[in-house]
């Protein structure tokens, strides 16, 4: 992936010092202050909603809210890790809130969870509830909206909770039907058995 954005850097490189070599390094000073002033911005929104996550897991709130949510998460994800419960929670709440950098953390500290207990579906089901995620609130896309001087920020919010709920809905749906139709895995052969003879004899031989 990198080789290709190399390719096309250099790409756009040589034809704006052919066709517009005014507006080169204009073009490049531009595209570095607007990528300077975006990652500050997403700074400051990560900022104050991993503080808030802190000031919840350190306060246990996390810890109620997955004492809450076990039910359904124990249903979902047929799990009995009330760690993984917890960092599932965590994760599920900051994707409703739209902050997905600070959803990633608790998805990561989950799996590893699940992974001591090798449970391979409730892994694979949280990768894609992570990567799809419902957003009751699209925050870090309004702040960008509204930092790029938008009107009307919040009117992503519908858009974004209909588009989510149905990506969200598709991606579960299509891994149920996967895991279904993925055939079973025959049992592994002992190997204490291998390479003994079995002799048959006939109704009549002595």
């Amino acid at each position: 992936m990198n080789a290709i954005f190399t390719v096309i850097l250099i790409s756009s490189l040589i034809a704006l010092t052919f066709v517009a070599p005014a507006e080169l390094l204009p073009a490049l000073l531009g595209g570095a202050e607007d990528a300077a002033a975006m990652a500050l911005t997403l700074f400051c929104i990560y900022a104050v909603w991993m503080g808030l996550s802190n000031l919840a897991e350190k306060s246990g709130f996390s810890k109620g809210a997955a004492r809450l949510l076990k039910p359904l998460t124990k249903k979902i994800f047929k799990t009995e890790n009330d760690e993984a419960c917890e960092n599932i929670a965590m994760n599920m709440s900051c994707n409703l809130l739209g902050i997905g950098g600070a959803a990633t953390p608790f998805a990561v500290k989950a799996i590893n969870e699940l992974e001591k207990d090798k449970n391979e579906f409730a892994q694979k089901l949280l990768f894609v509830i992570n990567a799809t995620s419902i957003q009751l609130l699209p925050s870090t896309v309004i702040a960008l909206r509204a930092s790029a001087g938008s009107a009307a920020a919040f009117d992503i919010f519908l858009p974004s909770l209909i588009c989510t709920a149905i990506s969200t809905f598709c991606g579960v749906v299509l891994f149920l039907v996967l895991e279904k139709l993925k055939p079973r895995r025959k049992k592994p052969i002992n190997k204490a058995y291998t390479g003994v003879k079995l002799k048959f004899k006939g109704h009549g031989s002595k």
